[in-house]
């Protein structure tokens, strides 16, 4: 194993400004995967469990959807949600019980709730997932089949997390996978870095939002 004194934003600013670095390129046709904008993970005033990143990010989140819509391509958001019972969280929600643990994210809690800065519209996709993969017991695979989308593209939170786990699920579905560096989200800077490196070294690009913004600019609907 390598060690490094570094820390994991360095390591991550070393390979961001790799030039030979293999890319998987964008695609013909995109999908936009919102995972998880809801207030237990966007509320940092009201829940212990939120965190932000980038101040901008739902408003960079807003205009990719914009654009997506745009395109007539597809724009999904994702939350979390459980019975009452919380058993629906399996052996996740085991660890702890208190108000902030992830089984007692009810639904219709202030904590389900999309956060109110994102632009969710009727036109669009939501999906209650229960597990970190968007495409976990979801009908987000058959959807992209359905629209015939070769490129996912993933927003949300968190990095290390969610993120994490939509991109491993994506590409070994065969999707190009694309990750706009200012919309995602982690509770700490080392998981957020070190996450990033992670995906762009095995299974995803992580790109500037600006270089989405021009790719879905140059894109016939």
């Amino acid at each position: 194993m390598e060690l490094s004194d570094k820390t994991a934003r360095q390591i991550w600013d070393d390979v961001k400004a790799n030039p030979n670095r293999a890319r998987f390129g964008f695609g013909k046709k995109a999908v936009l995967v919102n995972i998880d904008i809801q207030k237990a993970y966007t509320d940092t005033e009201q829940f212990a469990t939120a965190y932000e990143t980038d101040p901008n990010q739902i408003n960079y989140v807003n205009d990719l959807a914009r654009k997506f819509r745009a395109l007539d391509w597809p724009v999904v958001w994702t939350r979390v949600a459980y019975v009452e019972s919380g058993e629906d969280a399996g052996a996740w929600g085991t660890r702890t019980n208190t108000p902030d643990s992830l089984q007692n994210i009810k639904y219709g809690s202030t904590r389900y709730e999309f956060d109110d800065r994102c632009e969710v519209l009727d036109s669009d996709i939501t999906y209650t997932k229960r597990m970190p993969s968007p495409f976990f017991e979801t009908p987000l695979q058959s959807l992209l089949v359905w629209h015939g989308v070769d490129t996912v593209v993933l927003t949300g939170g968190s990095t290390s997390g969610c993120i994490r786990a939509g991109a491993v699920d994506s590409l070994s579905r065969g999707y190009r996978t694309i990750v706009p560096e200012q919309c995602v989200a982690d509770k700490h800077e080392s998981y957020h870095f070190a996450n990033l490196t992670d995906l762009m070294l095995k299974y995803a690009d992580v790109v500037d939002v600006q270089e989405v913004i021009t790719y879905l600019d140059t894109q016939k609907g």
